[in-house]
């Protein structure tokens, strides 16, 4: 249990503060489908879309972040009159944000980011050509965001010319005493160096480019940029810099230095964790959090969303649920049928297994990643410990039931994990309907009752590799005994 992290949701449920997001607003849409031939007249996948969804991308992402966490949001920024705005602004709309700061320009046009999705992996990515926005609509933006009030500005620049005229507009308009927080996550943090930021959030790239540098190669990239921290400052030209490191989490820069780790997974078709994690920073700091705080926050936001489709969001009670321990580590049935449902809509294979993980050995590790490679999506059910006592004897298990379901989510390799009472996992297995049931090679499926249930839908039990001289029992014996071996 994160009990920062849960003062800083309970801070923002009470204040609700008041941000305003100033920056490039895009569409993201996302197609589903899958690719059985080549075209007859260029050797390229033809790809039958089965599915299409929609979602507010760029700085409108972080907008949407913000509203599920309960802030009252006022969005800024260019779009077109066409019917990929009309999209975007009825998404913004429908989650309650305010769009009356967004400038409609008939010379205008809507950035959109199309991804094609084939058998669970982005074939082809689709951007259009950036274009110049009308000089009459920046200045319209520039003066409309200049007077809003809030608590917070959070600029989202995704490198438009537009966001670059609007850096040079607002200078003058956020500077002085009594301002309110203002938060720049840009592609080019040195043309917003005259804002003087409260904080910046350069990714890693982007820190790098900012110090004209190049990341190392298979090296520590938060010592990189903690080694070269007055250098970011400076060039930054921001109180204070949190770059974000994706998998690696994110590392503060100042005067209080601070780190953070994300939890590790196989995001394939993740997006926008960078904003929800920039949404929650700010929001948090808004609200008088302390920046390490904050960043926790943001953290643990940001590992919520990694775990879901497409553009997402966290809202305000995940990221309570998932601070307190009860999301993200483990799921409810109820809550992984319907996560389970959603990736088999997108054709995914998932793969099911159990156990009681009591003491994980390289037995487990060896077949859990055998287990991941026969599909997509790997769900693995903890034995709960009264069930681990009926099964294996008093003196079991050696760890607590959640306590092993986060050992075994942290396993890159695991996509969600479910704890379980009964003695086998057939009434999970009729739920999910899992395309593969795997086990250890130390079964067989006349051993396993829940077999014959897979076979009856069509699925497919397969037996992993088994691995001699590695099994709980012995280990916890040899710890009990003193004999390390």
């Amino acid at each position: 249990m994160n009990e920062h992290t849960l003062d800083v949701v309970r801070a923002i449920g009470e204040r609700r503060p008041r941000i305003a997001v100033v920056g490039d607003l895009m569409l993201d849409v996302w197609s589903y489908g899958a690719a059985g031939r080549l075209a007859r007249e260029a050797p390229a996948p033809v790809v039958e879309v089965r599915e299409r969804r929609n979602a507010p991308g760029g700085a409108a992402n972080t907008a949407m972040n913000l509203a599920a966490i309960g802030a009252e949001v006022h969005c800024f920024g260019v779009v077109g009159v066409d019917d990929a705005a009309d999209t975007l602004l009825q998404c913004l709309r429908q989650a309650g944000i305010d769009t009356s700061g967004i400038v409609a320009h008939d010379d205008a046009h809507t950035p959109v980011k199309h991804r094609i999705v084939c058998d669970d992996q982005v074939l082809l990515r689709l951007d259009e050509a950036p274009r110049r926005v009308p000089q009459d609509a920046v200045d319209t933006l520039i003066r409309t965001a200049a007077v809003a009030h809030a608590d917070a500005f959070v600029i989202g620049d995704y490198g438009s010319t537009a966001m670059a005229a609007v850096a040079e507009g607002l200078r003058p308009a956020r500077t002085g005493q009594g301002r309110p927080l203002v938060v720049v996550d840009a592609h080019d943090i040195r043309r917003w160096r005259g804002i003087r930021a409260d904080i910046a959030t350069p990714n890693a790239a982007e820190a790098a480019t900012a110090l004209g540098t190049r990341l190392p190669e298979g090296g520590d990239r938060a010592s990189f940029f903690t080694e070269r921290a007055d250098e970011l400052l400076e060039v930054c030209g921001g109180a204070a810099v949190v770059v974000t490191l994706d998998r690696d989490g994110a590392v503060l820069l100042g005067e209080h230095p601070h780190r953070t780790h994300a939890h590790r997974v196989s995001e394939k078709n993740a997006s926008g964790a960078g904003d929800t994690f920039v949404a929650v920073l700010s929001a948090a700091c808004a609200c008088g959090a302390p920046i390490a705080d904050a960043m926790d926050a943001a953290q643990t936001a940001a590992d919520v969303v990694v775990h879901k489709p497409d553009t997402a969001v966290c809202s305000l009670e995940e990221l309570a649920a998932r601070a307190d321990g009860s999301l993200g580590v483990t799921l409810a049935a109820s809550d992984l049928a319907r996560r389970v449902d959603q990736h088999r809509a997108r054709g995914e294979r998932v793969v099911f297994t159990n156990g009681c993980f009591d003491v994980l050995h390289r037995g487990h590790t060896t077949y859990l990643r055998q287990a991941k490679e026969l599909g997509d999506v790997l769900v693995v059910a903890v034995n709960d410990d009264e069930t681990v006592r009926r099964l294996k004897g008093p003196g079991r298990p050696v760890n607590p039931a959640h306590d092993r379901a986060d050992v075994i989510a942290a396993l890159e390799c695991v996509d969600y994990v479910t704890i379980f009472a009964e003695p086998t996992p057939v009434e999970l297995i009729s739920a999910l309907h899992p395309d593969v049931y795997v086990k250890g090679g130390d079964y067989t499926a006349q051993m396993l009752e829940e077999a014959s249930v897979v076979e009856s839908y069509g699925g497919e039990v397969v037996f992993a590799d088994y691995v001699p001289d590695h099994s709980t029992s012995g280990i916890v014996e040899r710890i009990r005994s003193g004999v390390v071996s």
